[in-house]
């Protein structure tokens, strides 16, 4: 007899459309709830008031809808603790505990894991003090450099720095103004790795190690990687530069160190983590930064690509028997294109109707909300990153060509997208 089963869904971005949509494939699954959700993914969920950071929340409405699944999906909430209050309240979840959060939760803790571990990454040192921040910054005068905010600020805590001036105002933004608030009180200073960046989001159970097909996002806002970083433009995946060899020598050096050494320290990591690296060209891959989650955009560019049953993997890392399941993808190609509101990352409007969704009707494309609400009838823009559309084919390419064609056919008031995606990809496959 098949056990059928209710999913809730904390998170309300285009990460949390595209894991729903992949639960959705799941014969298992009878029902998905998401909270707070968003425009899209109300028509497929039943979406619920309750703000992916309100941990105590989130556990009443777990109680009131008896799910037999959680799925913790954005950074925020892992970082607060929301999946133990969960399992202390006896609900079965996906997503690591706060102990092991932490890996994203603070990068001075990452950096000094990835040093204690002999896991490779960028020279650093973090500061408390904002002087002494700008005294090594002059003393060290090596551009561009790399500063980060030690907690989480959406996506956005990281400025590479040019020359001194830009440094010194990094500093002073985190540090004294506090622009990211909390998250910038303490720092990160990095020496800048040059390469080719490459993100690899692996399934784990604390044990075994699952990567996905690795994916390259693009953070600038404009055409040839100029602007200001953002959330993530756009993806493709897998790219051809992150080759055989080079996962391999991931595996060995990286991965299977960083969730051996997490349980050695007693941080059992269980759920998806995101690995984002540097293929350089003299000393191989290195770490830039973990995440404790899927990632966005780049879950909607990998996820597409899943042939096995999601529930599936979900249960069998609940269970640590992740070694025992075969988790399988496509071996297609995809693309995912990030389409915008006018102004982003900075200010930007929204409210604005959004036309066309209804035109996209191609079996290898899925149109993912992320900033959308449902407002007297109809959708509206309703964040800085509106839709995110994704293509599947056989060559990057075709996926690529797919994707910018459902896209032209969307549109909102100053809606903008990048229209070089994957370029990079494809000129080094050719």
């Amino acid at each position: 007899m098949v056990i059928k089963m209710e999913i809730l869904v904390i998170g309300s971005g285009g990460r949390e459309h595209a894991i729903i949509v992949a639960l959705k494939k799941s014969s298992r699954v009878t029902k998905i709830h998401a909270t707070p959700g968003n425009g899209g993914i109300g028509a497929i969920a039943d979406c619920h008031n309750v703000k992916a950071r309100d941990i105590p929340g989130i556990v009443a409405l777990a109680k009131e809808l008896k799910p037999d699944w959680v799925f913790v999906a954005p950074d925020d909430p892992l970082v607060l603790g929301a999946v133990d209050a969960l399992n202390d309240a006896g609900f079965k979840t996906f997503g690591p505990r706060k102990n092991a959060a932490i890996l994203e939760g603070s990068k001075t803790f990452s950096k000094d894991f990835m040093k204690r571990r002999k896991i490779p990454t960028a020279d650093y040192m973090a500061f408390t003090d904002s002087e002494k921040a700008i005294d090594y910054i002059k003393r060290k005068n090596t551009y561009p450099a790399v500063i980060k905010c030690d907690g989480l600020a959406l996506g956005k805590g990281v400025i590479i720095a040019q020359c001194e001036r830009e440094a010194v105002e990094a500093v002073q933004s985190m540090m004294i103004n506090g622009k990211f608030g909390e998250s910038g009180k303490q720092i990160v200073i990095e020496e800048f790795l040059e390469g080719a960046e490459v993100t690899v989001l692996a399934f784990t159970d604390g044990k075994t190690i699952v990567t996905m097909p690795a994916s390259t996002d693009h953070k600038r806002a404009y055409n040839d990687d100029k602007g200001l970083n953002t959330g993530g433009m756009g993806v493709v995946a897998p790219v051809p530069y992150y080759t055989e060899e080079i996962a391999d020598e991931c595996m060995e050096k990286i991965f299977m160190p960083t969730v051996k050494g997490m349980a050695d320290e007693g941080k059992v990591f269980k759920g998806c983590i995101y690995f984002g690296l540097i293929i350089t060209p003299d000393c191989g891959a290195k770490v830039i930064e973990y995440n404790c989650r899927f990632g966005d955009p780049e879950t909607q560019a990998v996820l597409p690509l899943l042939k096995t049953d999601l529930l599936d993997i979900i249960e069998a890392i609940w269970d640590e028997r992740l070694a025992g399941i075969n988790v399988e993808f496509s071996g297609k190609k995809s693309a995912c294109i990030v389409m915008a509101s006018g102004g982003y990352p900075e200010k930007y409007s929204s409210g604005y109707p959004i036309k066309g969704l209804d035109t996209v009707n191609d079996d290898n494309v899925n149109v993912y909300h992320a900033g959308t609400k449902a407002e007297n009838g109809e959708l509206v823009t309703a964040g800085g990153r509106v839709i995110a559309v994704t293509a599947t084919a056989d060559t990057l390419q075709a996926a690529l060509d797919t994707a910018y064609s459902a896209v032209k056919k969307i549109n909102f008031k100053d809606a903008h997208y990048r229209t070089d995606i994957g370029k990079k990809a494809i000129d080094c496959s050719e």
